[in-house]
């Protein structure tokens, strides 16, 4: 591991002493690929190595969606989680807490809602600091997750990849770009060994993008920011916090603007509630079967092709 570290550290310290133009494109995307391959290596799990059977923090799913809760050591994550579903976590005075991974789970607008509380994140967990492989290791916390392979309210890159036995790399775009050119294209596939590919770029993409795509493995996520301790500050800078994309103020200690955050969370959930009504009796509102939007056709229910909407009812009949 000490190698790959240190190989991951020069490579960083390559790209942050090479200027960004296009001249240097090319070097930056081969050193953008090799960065990614070290990371993975360095991550993944080794036979009879750290990070075997029972040292991650793999969770049973229970209900009808789940939710992780990231963040830096002993900033009331916890006692937040705490206050949402009265569970207690085992907190310790380490770099790391909790030890362990705390599940909950809490119903909300008829959904049952798994709460995951993740090991707190120190900085440099995904280059395998202390006990790297286990935690999922933002900036400073969105720069590790990102090291994971973690893309926060992003979507996949518009990118048609396909390997193929012979032919060489075809390149083709379908718009104008500023960074990949056929040379980079190439430079990048080849540090995977890949000589034989269609590649499509459908919109302007990055170096990183084109890694993404071929490294197979990226999850793209929605994320609500919360920020603590809005009681500590004033209403104008309260007012500015609000202006963020996809940040929820809220005070732990004060219980304060938990419903906004409920809220926008089963926003970012994207569920649907479906209702069942038994012939001749009013519908069940009770206990909803929840689909994830938008794969929520009568199809997912019935084999029809009707979209379903949240809220909606429905009535099997048999003929």
């Amino acid at each position: 591991m000490s190698s790959t570290l240190a190989k991951i550290g020069e490579r960083e310290a390559e790209m942050a002493r090479t200027q960004k133009n296009k001249a240097t494109a090319h070097h930056l995307g081969l050193l953008k690929a090799h960065l990614a391959k070290l990371r993975r290596e360095l991550i993944t799990p080794k036979g009879g190595g750290g990070g075997g059977p029972g040292e991650g923090f793999d969770v049973a799913k229970t209900g009808d969606a789940r939710i992780g809760f990231v963040s830096f050591p002993s900033v009331g994550k916890s006692t937040l989680l705490s206050n949402l579903a009265g569970v207690y976590s085992e907190v310790a005075a380490y770099e790391f807490t909790p030890l362990t991974t705390m599940p909950c789970v809490i119903r909300y607008k008829g959904a049952k809602i798994q709460l995951l509380d993740l090991p707190g994140i120190i900085e440099g967990a995904k280059d395998g600091k202390g006990r790297g492989r286990q935690v999922i290791a933002v900036r400073i916390i969105e720069n590790e997750l990102e090291g994971f392979g973690i893309r926060l309210n992003s979507k996949p890159p518009n990118i048609g990849f396909k390997k193929k036995d012979k032919g060489g790399i075809n390149l083709t775009a379908t718009c104008p770009q500023s960074e990949l050119d056929a040379e980079n294209v190439k430079s990048i596939l080849a540090e995977y060994k890949i000589h034989n590919a269609d590649v499509t770029l459908h919109n302007n993409a990055a170096a990183d993008d084109l890694i993404d795509v071929v490294e197979g493995n990226r999850v793209y996520i929605p994320c609500i920011y919360v920020l603590n301790k809005i009681d500590q500050i004033s209403i104008e800078e309260l007012d500015i916090i609000y202006k963020v994309p996809h940040c929820v103020p809220i005070s732990v200690h004060h219980r304060w603007n938990f419903d906004d955050l409920l809220e926008k969370m089963w926003d970012y959930l994207k569920l649907v509630r479906i209702y069942t009504k038994p012939k001749g009796q009013l519908p069940d509102y009770t206990s909803p079967v929840v689909l994830p939007y938008p794969r929520t056709t009568v199809e997912d229910f019935l084999g029809k092709d009707y979209m379903l909407e949240d809220e909606d009812v429905i009535q099997i009949v048999k003929k």
